[in-house]
């Protein structure tokens, strides 16, 4: 990758992280929403609720240094994850497969992808991931959950199949509720995963063992 498209890479990163520090406007207006019904993925619509930028260096880190081609993950919001996803995968010659509930973040993160240079190392789904994964296959060597909290464990549970020893899980927000299920599923199957925390608990990332 020559210094012009790197350039534009890490100038796409940064603007998006910038523009991400005004989720908590974005979350709020969310949240109020919520108040007398439960909380909805669309009542998110345009908030990045992203990764930091720390957290997407590690995501780049580990893929490189475990050299993972087949990546899948739930949750693309717009687009800053994927983005060091697929950086990641460009150098190890993989790709990204990834999915969003709402069409409008996935033409967002598509357009975001693009500006940074990348969106022929990603293979956007737009829909439920239940669904949209459904029939996928293909042996998973990085699996990322960053969608809605209730469906990291059956999801997981879907994909788990596509599972071999060396792949790896990595699970943001695992402080929030309703990822709990997923963490005590993992953390109980020692003889199949072995997990450790991540950012102060608030991520965790699991190994495929057999």
């Amino acid at each position: 990758m020559n210094a012009v498209k790197i350039n534009r890479l890490e100038a796409t990163l940064h603007a998006l992280h910038n523009d991400a520090k005004k989720d908590y406007l974005r979350i709020g207006k969310g949240v109020v929403k919520s108040i007398f019904r439960p909380m909805q993925p669309a009542d998110f619509e345009h908030a990045y609720l992203p990764i930091s930028k720390e957290q997407g260096e590690l995501l780049r880190k580990l893929i490189l240094d475990h050299k993972c081609k087949n990546v899948v993950e739930f949750g693309t919001s717009f687009g800053i994850s994927t983005i060091y996803l697929a950086d990641a995968v460009r150098q190890t010659g993989g790709k990204v497969i990834t999915t969003e509930l709402l069409e409008s973040k996935a033409k967002r993160a598509m357009q975001n992808l693009s500006h940074a240079g990348l969106e022929n190392y990603v293979d956007l789904k737009i829909g439920d991931a239940m669904q949209t994964l459904k029939g996928h296959n293909a042996p998973i060597d990085f699996l990322f959950l960053d969608g809605w909290k209730d469906l990291y464990l059956p999801l997981f549970k879907m994909l788990e199949p596509q599972f071999h020893a060396g792949t790896l899980i990595y699970a943001d927000n695992m402080d929030m509720a309703g990822t709990q299920y997923y963490g005590h599923y993992v953390l109980n199957r020692k003889q199949v995963y072995a997990s450790q925390p991540l950012h102060g608990g608030k991520a965790l990332l699991t190994s495929c063992l057999t």
